[in-house]
């Protein structure tokens, strides 16, 4: 079985992914916790949480690769389940990687840009501002849909049910922001986007959408931020040769 030394490992990941490009995430992006220093299992996942490891351990990985870490903002104790959560990785000599922003932003491996390609959406531009950085991109389809037919290709290629608030009859252009990004609504009006695709709903958005006529599509938090781990880990397998597994652990939400 082929392995590879964590240095060399978390290094070509920090550079791909651009982790350095994003001062202001809340996230702790990069390696969290350190284990062993040779790396044969990558196990990959949106959340790192009890249930995750506990696979993880199961599967014998020696890396987990994540979208949520468990440092965000610093670790101000550790105690409870901060405590709990660490101590469990340290017992198994398990590595902690967290992406965050740059996993949402990243052209080519990004949750954006792989549900993009998901949707055979041809892809127009950046979209969405968030820490003054556009970390989204939208799209156009080949011909205007239907908000139904558009909205059954979204919950065949993410496995998921949405929520659809229709204002506009069809669908053209399309902005989409994973997880919780319902405030690129506010940048809409600026590239004429008729529908917005993200994870979570938000009362705040429903009247600017009704006065703007765009559709909104609340896919889920995580399964929109499913795409980008799974590419993530396609990407370590074939360059590296290591065994890549995904640890599901869907939230419904």
């Amino acid at each position: 079985m082929k392995e590879t030394p964590l240095r060399q490992l978390t290094s070509f990941l920090d550079t791909k992914l651009s982790i350095t490009d994003f001062p202001n995430d809340e996230s702790s992006n990069g390696l969290q916790v350190e284990g062993r220093d040779r790396i044969k299992r990558i196990g990959i996942a949106v959340d790192a949480c009890e249930y995750v490891f506990r696979k993880a351990v199961t599967e014998k990985v020696d890396l987990l690769f994540v979208h949520h870490g468990i440092i965000w903002g610093g670790i101000k104790a550790v105690r409870g389940i901060v405590r709990k959560r660490i101590s469990m990785l340290l017992a198994a000599d398990v590595s902690l990687y967290a992406c965050h922003l740059p996993l949402d932003w990243h052209p080519e491996l990004g949750n954006n840009a792989q549900i993009l390609k998901l949707l055979a959406l041809k892809k127009m531009g950046a979209f969405g501002e968030y820490h003054g950085k556009q970390i989204g991109y939208w799209g156009r389809t080949k011909r205007p849909l239907s908000v139904k037919a558009f909205t059954a290709k979204v919950e065949k290629v993410l496995h998921t049910k949405t929520i659809v608030i229709p204002f506009s009859g069809h669908v053209r252009n399309v902005g989409i922001v994973s997880g919780g990004g319902w405030s690129a609504i506010h940048d809409a009006e600026r590239y004429g986007i008729d529908t917005l695709l993200t994870g979570e709903s938000s009362h705040s958005a429903y009247a600017l959408a009704e006065e703007m006529k765009i559709n909104l599509i609340y896919a889920g938090h995580y399964a929109t931020e499913t795409p980008g781990v799974q590419a993530v880990g396609r990407l370590l397998k074939k360059k590296f040769g290591l065994v890549v597994s995904f640890i599901d652990h869907p939230t419904g939400l």
